[in-house]
């Protein structure tokens, strides 16, 4: 899953944008930049419909990804189950800050360390607003790319996700 330049997606194809989740390649436009002729794809986030152009020439390095398959799928969930914390700076606005990069990185096992640590952390407080945020963001992002990528439902992922944190 490392960064690389040119990718090759068709139309109709789900992918994953960083700190946005997944979304359809609806379309490949060219477009005139600066009298440069270039190639954008048009991502649709499946989340809430927004629209994302992103050059088709340099889109790895912007993040964008193929959906993770079934075994990197399992791999998150086992860092989901981890007793490990992956953030332990203080105070919270620090910690806030190393979890949004961890967000932004657009790797699903960065997602999880996130909702795997603030999952815990409501467990022992209240998070602030901030952290409440971020939480419901790293749920977002991994629920709809687990769902994808198991080739299930988002409700039985949720369950699944709810039921390694109840245990």
């Amino acid at each position: 899953m490392g960064a690389q330049g040119a990718l090759n997606f068709k139309v109709g194809d789900k992918a994953v944008y960083p700190a946005h989740g997944v979304g359809e390649i609806q379309d490949i436009q060219e477009r005139s930049v600066g009298g440069t002729k270039r190639s954008f794809y048009i991502l649709r986030i499946v989340e809430n419909g927004m629209k994302i152009m992103i050059p088709t020439q340099t889109a790895g390095n912007t993040g964008l990804r193929c959906v993770i398959n079934q075994k990197e799928a399992t791999q998150v969930l086992d860092i989901l189950k981890s007793e490990e914390v992956a953030v332990t700076t203080q105070p919270w606005n620090r910690r806030y800050r190393e979890y949004m990069e961890m967000l932004k990185s657009g790797s699903p096992f960065e997602v999880a360390k996130v909702l795997r640590d603030l999952f815990r952390l409501k467990g022992d407080k209240d998070l602030s607003f901030g952290e409440r945020r971020l939480l419901d963001t790293a749920r977002m992002l991994l629920v709809s790319e687990l769902a994808l990528a198991l080739k299930q439902g988002e409700p039985e992922i949720e369950k699944k996700i709810q039921d390694i944190f109840a245990a």
